[in-house]
């Protein structure tokens, strides 16, 4: 290596292989003396780079802003316009604003080097230079330059893709939503519907003090269409039933609105009734239009009807009171032979002391811990082993015996006692999770899924409350999955969001529980820390050969994998529905196919049972 002095710079003829560079980066070199524009510029092109020249600073600023290059080497003693003045004037035109300057003088005081990084320089170099600095920092700058446009570009490229898949989530949401709320069968509204718009009537009339009223219907004996001619037939006859309603509607400005429940049971709003006289007048017409035959595929049917009514008023502060009235008169008018139709009365008290009588016997049942957990297995589908359970609580009644949750989770929840039910549940789970888990019965992987509902999940100090439980049986936090509702998060978006949050930091897994029968969360689904979606069994149980079976399955299997998300579909009853959920992609299922809900102890015992039956049908 040897070294010669030339205009004031100390320039070295080392090996300039060491130093490599790719040719797309342009340097600016600005310097008054031609001989340092001579040498800056023969060692930059030596080592790939393209070079531009200027000898002063008016100069220099029309070729920055002409050809933008990737770096400037700025000398600051020049006649005219000093290197700070040039700096200061790049800095201040947002076209040349972010190229780097790198300052390169003989003033060597800390003065002048402050006052370079003050006017934005990028780096200083004090002359005479070694040759190999200058090229190491020229590197260093070109290179940070290059990975803050690989950065920009990656930055928009994100911008757009999260764009895309924001108008697919929104596309996807909404006929989510217009599933959700349609009856598949006969295209009316569905209960949610009903419900969603008997709230904003409720409303309503409390502002206004208007009158409303709601009818309850149910074919009487539909069941004997179905087993005499065929599940197609009885199809056909509701949607027969369905149109005749709809044209009532059409026809009678009272008929706000009407839907279809399910099976048999359809649902009437009427708006604006001056009296009850009204009602029973409309009642009266639909009757009449419903008695007349139904003509399908040759057959001629008749069918009875019974209807519940409830006269609205501002007593009522829930649609589900009122439809639970209107269910309980439609049930007495389906008792009495000689009405074919029942106002709901108060004297139909009978159901309200049930209800006291659970109340009761719920706050009893919690004080002596009368709640016990069946386990249903959830299966891998791909090897036919279990993968984990869902605990289900059922309660053992101390007269009435094993009580199914159908009656009386849904009043828990009413009344408020679903949150000690659940923090009792949560326990108890816990506990046998931890008895299995020292007893190394447990698969590295295996989960307990434990339902929590939206008003435990609110509770203020959920949190503690799991913490403690967890602490307190000594479980591995990963093998908890508590699974919330989509009710639980769209009303309470940013606290639910929050403790999911924390949930996730705690190693502790989250599912959303019956995906799609709700206001569907799917808009920010994508910003949750959710773990997985269970498909709810009512999308299930419908599926056959036929893949206009699958509904909105797909949809749903879809949006889990896009958002990396597990897949359980759950009332699996028969191969076909297993066979076509497989086919779709989803990964794991539960059901009666596999195996019931069962006792801790039986559950437990299910590990050691491979699947190897319905593997077999399924490649049969």
């Amino acid at each position: 290596m040897s070294w010669f002095l030339l205009g004031g710079m100390l320039l070295n003829t080392f090996d300039t292989s060491l130093v490599s560079h790719d040719g797309n980066s342009r340097v600016l070199v600005v310097d008054d003396t031609p001989t340092n524009l001579f040498i800056l510029s023969t060692l930059l092109n030596n080592e790939g780079y393209r070079v531009d020249q200027a000898d002063n600073g008016e100069s220099a600023i029309a070729l920055a802003k002409a050809h933008r290059p990737t770096l400037i080497l700025l000398d600051i003693m020049m006649p005219h316009m000093n290197g700070y003045e040039v700096c200061t004037q790049l800095r201040a035109d947002p076209a040349t604003a972010q190229i780097p300057i790198i300052f390169l003088s003989s003033l060597d005081a800390p003065f002048d080097k402050v006052e370079a990084f003050q006017r934005g320089a990028a780096d200083y170099v004090t002359k005479p230079f070694q040759p190999a600095e200058v090229l190491a920092r020229v590197r260093h700058q070109t290179d940070l330059q290059k990975a803050r446009h690989q950065q920009n570009r990656l930055t928009l490229e994100l911008e757009s893709r999260v764009q895309e898949r924001t108008q697919l989530l929104e596309l996807a949401h909404s006929q989510l939503l217009e599933v959700a709320l349609i009856d598949r069968l006969t295209r009316l509204p569905n209960r949610l519907s009903f419900v969603k718009r008997l709230s904003k009537v409720m409303a309503q009339s409390q502002i206004e003090s208007s009158s409303y009223s709601l009818l309850f219907l149910d074919c009487d004996r539909f069941k004997r269409v179905n087993d005499s001619l065929g599940h197609r037939i009885g199809d056909q006859l509701l949607r027969e039933v369905a149109r005749r309603l709809t044209q009532l509607k059409e026809t009678d400005e009272i008929a706000d609105f009407v839907a279809r429940f399910g099976g048999d049971e359809f649902a009437i709003l009427l708006t604006q009734v001056p009296n009850k006289k009204t009602v029973v007048s409309f009642v009266k017409n639909m009757l009449r239009d419903l008695a007349q035959p139904f003509f399908l595929t040759g057959n001629e049917i008749f069918i009875n009807v019974s209807i519940g009514m409830v006269w609205g008023d501002t007593s009522y502060v829930a649609a589900e009171h009122l439809l639970r009235d209107a269910d309980v008169a439609m049930y007495q008018a389906k008792e009495d032979s000689q009405n074919q139709y029942r106002w709901f009365e108060s004297a139909m008290h009978s159901q309200a002391v049930q209800l006291l009588e659970l109340e009761t016997d719920l706050r009893l049942a919690l004080e002596r811990r009368e709640f016990e957990l069946h386990y249903q297995p959830i299966v891998d589908l791909e090897r036919m082993k279990i993968m984990g359970f869902e605990a289900l609580v059922r309660w053992q009644h101390p007269k009435k015996g094993l009580v199914s949750p159908n009656d009386f989770i849904p009043f828990a929840e009413e009344t408020g006692f679903i949150v000690d039910l659940g923090k009792q549940v949560l326990e108890i789970a816990c506990t046998h999770l931890a008895e299995w888990e020292q007893a190394g019965l447990l698969d590295p992987g295996l989960s307990v899924s434990v339902n929590i509902a939206p008003e435990q999940l609110l509770q203020p100090d959920i949190l503690t409350q799991v913490e403690k439980i967890i602490k307190t049986t000594g479980i591995s936090p990963h093998r908890l999955r508590l699974e919330v509702t989509e009710r639980s998060i769209i009303g309470n978006r940013a606290q639910v969001e929050e403790v999911l949050k924390a949930l996730q930091l705690r190693h502790i897994q989250v599912s959303i529980d019956d995906f799609g029968t709700g206001y569907s969360a799917l808009s920010y689904l994508h910003t949750l820390p959710v773990h997985c979606l269970k498909v709810d069994r009512s999308f299930v149980q419908p599926i056959t050969h036929e893949a206009s079976s699958l509904g909105i399955v797909p949809l749903i299997v879809n949006v889990a994998h896009t958002l990396n998300m597990e897949v359980i579909a759950e009332g699996i009853e028969n191969i076909t529905q297993l066979r076509q959920l497989k086919k779709l992609g989803c990964r794991y299922g539960q059901g009666f196919l596999f195996h019931g809900a069962l006792p801790a102890q039986q559950a437990i015992g299910l590990l050691s049972r491979p699947f190897t039956d319905w593997a077999d049908s399924l490649s049969a």
